[in-house]
């Protein structure tokens, strides 16, 4: 029976989402919850890996259990549920307790060919970014980036422009063995909002490890007027990690939505994604969404 979770949480205290041994990180955490409820270990496939320090406002996973497992959501205190896929998220916070940093917002039965990972076409992440202009509040201190100086929102939104489309994004990832940094930007955009902070949307395909931060690092050092708007699709396009901007801390960044095909297209693009994984594997690197 697979299960889909959709999921929130404040990534401060979290070395990331995957399992870390020593660390306690979203996904160790998640599936010790829902171990002492089925009765037996399980294991959350994630829409996209977080980093350590970055949030979640709906991030999604799935959980495949078996007949004891599922026996085990169907029945509580001898009683049969009546949702008991829907349940599964009201149990799954009761044991995580009261004001968690982590919570699973919604549980359902997944559709047919549903994979977490491999039939997800996008995911949007959001930056959020404090200048000169709103200084600093310490009541958004844990998901709020804060720069001693003035940005200039339009010639950073003009310079975001500029990134969007296929394209290597190797100045803008951070370097693993054997990891394609072939990416497609969707979208990538910027805006104050009513209180004047700087928000940032970045939609793509993937991305690769601390690809966003990168990103809006550079349209940062472009609204100082440290780089030029036109710089920031150089740089990209010299395929090198660069020293001329800041990568900016992940307390600022929340993975925001993750988007899917209707179901009928659910099992198809599962398959297509991992064909081409397969294929960039064979050709010496591989892709995964990371940030």
């Amino acid at each position: 029976m697979r299960i889909r979770l959709d999921i929130a949480y404040d990534g401060t205290h979290f070395r990331g989402w995957a399992v870390q041994p020593g660390h306690r990180t979203v996904q160790g955490t998640l599936e010790t919850a829902i171990a002492r409820i089925v009765g037996s270990e399980v294991r959350l496939v994630v829409a996209g890996r977080t980093d350590a320090g970055v949030h979640a406002a709906d991030q999604v996973a799935h959980l495949d259990l078996d007949e004891a497992q599922w026996a085990r959501v169907q029945s509580r205190h001898g009683r049969a549920a009546s949702d008991p896929a829907g349940s599964l998220a009201r149990r799954i916070r009761g044991v995580l307790g009261n004001y968690p940093d982590v919570t699973v917002t919604r549980t359902s039965l997944a559709p047919e060919g549903f994979d977490a990972r491999f039939s997800a076409v996008w995911r949007r992440y959001r930056y959020r970014l404090a200048d000169n202009a709103v200084g600093y509040d310490p009541m958004r201190r844990s998901d709020t980036t804060t720069v001693r100086a003035d940005l200039d929102e339009e010639r950073m939104d003009a310079a975001a422009q500029t990134l969007i489309g296929l394209h290597d994004f190797a100045a803008y990832c951070k370097p693993r063995e054997e990891a394609t940094t072939i990416r497609t930007l969707l979208d990538y955009r910027w805006r104050r909002d009513a209180e004047g902070v700087l928000i940032a949307e970045v939609k793509a395909d993937a991305f690769c490890h601390s690809m966003v931060r990168a990103l809006v690092g550079a349209c940062a050092a472009v609204g100082e007027g440290k780089l030029e708007v036109d710089d920031v699709a150089r740089l990209r396009d010299e395929l090198t990690r660069t020293s001329a901007f800041k990568v900016l801390p992940a307390r600022g960044l929340t993975l925001a939505e993750v988007g899917y095909p209707a179901d009928e297209l659910l099992a198809s693009r599962a398959e297509q994604t991992r064909a081409r994984r397969d294929r960039e594997h064979r050709d010496g690197g591989t892709a995964d969404a990371d940030d």
